[in-house]
């Protein structure tokens, strides 16, 4: 391919209004019949014209399969018309004609890997067993993201080559799979993440950590309430008083370094309010909450009915809707808060009050505002108690 050559004839009015990020390929404002026929029998040929009918708009001319194909083009630091961003013209126009010509000559081939699969004849069933690109499901971060491979790809749905200069394909961030965008659909879900691309513990969603560590449970949330229950069950106002928030980073960090060799120990961190204050922010900061936000509203409409067993029996109904790593995770915390509240003659820490405590941090609105949270305290407040309350029953 090459640029057109450039319209002489307004040479001068062409350098005065062309924009500083185009080059030689920019005609200024011409009309599509002359673009065409400037690009005339140049097959791959490409100019950059001026809108007469639009002022101050570009469009891309390219010559291809024996026609002038024409784009809106625009740029915000980068150059696109469409959804891929290019550093320059050139890159784009390459690959355009690739894409186009992929299009043009397998499009037939294309349709039908993508329909019927032939990763089953090639014996890609056990490697599929084992990495494996996620759609979106309840309670669970979307680890597919559109990725720009250096060098030649092929996908591991379809072993097929992954053709573009970027943008060519998906990978999964918790197993690495490698797959064209239109593969990734048909791919089945729930991988096995891979340990070596999980790169820290607080902040990382909850169901990618456990089953990259293959545990039932966040490991920070065992560590956590086997310390607390060590020796601080007696501690006044146990999850209401607060550690020294430089400590409770420091214990953040030990954890994301660490990991389950995080020292916590009382020789560390003597004051046990740390620790609690770093189990309440590990929770806090999940991506998604332990009460996921799609079940959130279920949650606070449960909490709103007046009868007493029907209300039971609405959050347990939820309850049952969450992720088994949230769900898990719950059941753990809620076990380990209903002792807590057997020591409340010492702790003053009853189910209520850990309720208070725990209700905004176990449970969020999926938009974050501050006027719904407001709103939504006393039912977050009173699930929370419930399911202390009645843990035995509901679990």
């Amino acid at each position: 391919y090459h640029i057109a050559p450039a319209n002489i004839s307004s040479s001068g009015l062409q350098m005065e209004s062309r924009p500083k990020y185009y080059g030689r390929e920019f005609h200024g404002m011409i009309s599509r019949e002359y673009a065409d026929e400037l690009l005339a029998g140049a097959e791959g040929a490409y100019l950059i014209r001026e809108s007469q009918r639009q002022p101050g708009t570009h469009t891309l001319a390219l010559r291809f399969g024996h026609q002038t194909l024409n784009y809106r083009l625009f740029y915000d630091g980068k150059h696109f018309v469409g959804e891929k961003r290019f550093e320059s013209v050139h890159d784009l126009v390459t690959d355009a004609l690739i894409t186009l010509y992929i299009e043009t000559k397998a499009a037939e081939y294309i349709a039908k890997m993508t329909t019927n699969p032939i990763y089953e004849h090639l014996g890609y069933t056990l490697l599929l067993k084992d990495k494996t690109v996620h759609r979106l499901s309840r309670g669970r971060t979307e680890p597919r993201r559109v990725h720009t491979f250096r060098g030649p790809h092929w996908c591991e749905y379809c072993a097929n080559f992954m053709w573009g200069l970027i943008a060519q394909g998906v990978r999964c961030s918790d197993c690495g799979l490698n797959v064209h965008k239109q593969c990734s659909k048909l791919v089945p879900s729930d991988c096995q993440p891979d340990l070596r691309r999980i790169k820290k513990v607080f902040s990382c969603d909850l169901t990618t950590l456990v089953k990259a560590h293959n545990t039932t449970r966040p490991m920070v949330v065992d560590m956590c309430i086997r310390e607390i229950e060590l020796r601080g069950m007696k501690s006044e106002g146990l999850y209401r008083v607060s550690g020294f928030s430089e400590h409770i980073e420091d214990v953040r960090l030990a954890f994301d370094r660490d990991g389950e060799k995080a020292d916590i120990s009382a020789n560390a961190y003597a004051d046990i309010n740390i620790i609690a204050g770093a189990l309440k922010l590990y929770l806090r900061d999940l991506p998604i909450p332990v009460i996921t936000f799609d079940l959130y509203s279920k949650f606070i409409q449960a909490a709103k009915i007046p009868n007493a067993e029907s209300r039971l029996e609405a959050i347990h109904e939820g309850l049952l809707q969450l992720p088994p790593a949230h769900y898990e995770t719950l059941r753990y915390l809620m076990a380990h808060l209903k002792r807590v509240t057997t020591f409340e003659k010492d702790n003053f820490m009853n189910a209520e009050n850990l309720g208070i405590v725990f209700g905004p941090t176990l449970m969020q609105p999926p938009e974050q505002n501050a006027l719904t949270t407001l709103n939504d305290m006393r039912q977050q407040k009173l699930v929370v108690q419930l399911m202390i309350e009645h843990e035995d029953v509901l679990f």
